[in-house]
Parts: C-alpha cells; structure tokens; sequence
C-alpha cells in the first residue's frame, strides 16, 4: 500500500506525512509517535489543518474500503488514523456509527 499516495490525495504532501506513514506501516510504533505527531500538527495553520485532516479521513475511507482485503491491516490503519484524528482535532469528521456501517 501506498500511504503517502492515500494522505495526499493527489496533493502536495505535507512534512508530518513523513511521521504517519511508518506509523501506518507498524501501528506499534503509534503510542511513541503520537505526542510528535500532534506536536507538529499544532504548529499548523488552519489550511493545513485542513489538508491534514482530510488525508486522516482518506485513511479511514481507504481501510473501509480494502478491508476485506486484509482485514488486520486495515483495522490497524482505520485504529492509528481514528486516534490520530481525535488527539489533533478533538472528534472525527465522519461520527463512529457512520464508520461501521457495512
């Protein structure tokens, strides 16, 4: 899987990219990236706030859709985008019981 390909979307990738995607890699490694990661993403202003917050959200929509796929991957990528989305922004774009629906 290309992550940095899913958090851009297209787009210009952003520095803290570079944090996430060994994260996505090896979701272990969350619980000593998290405080670096949200550390980077509060000195954002809100347009890349913005952008950061959207590739969270192609994250979760992208592990929705492959997770039949690769089941434990997928909840490992849906889990580290859903936990880095609540520690930055507070809640999730999209609310917990739109994301299990089938």
């Amino acid at each position: 899987m290309d992550f940095r390909e899913v958090l851009t979307g297209g787009g210009e990738p952003l520095d803290i990219y570079d944090d996430i995607v060994p994260v996505l890699e090896d979701v272990c490694l969350l619980p000593w990236k998290v405080e670096e990661i949200y550390r980077k993403a509060s000195s954002y202003d809100d347009a890349h706030l913005d952008r950061l917050r959207f590739a969270l959200l192609r994250l979760q929509v992208y592990a929705d859709i492959h997770r039949n796929e690769d089941m434990e991957k997928a909840q490992a990528i849906k889990y580290a985008s859903v936990v880095l989305e609540k520690v930055i922004f507070g809640s999730l774009m999209l609310g917990h019981e739109e994301m299990e629906r089938d």
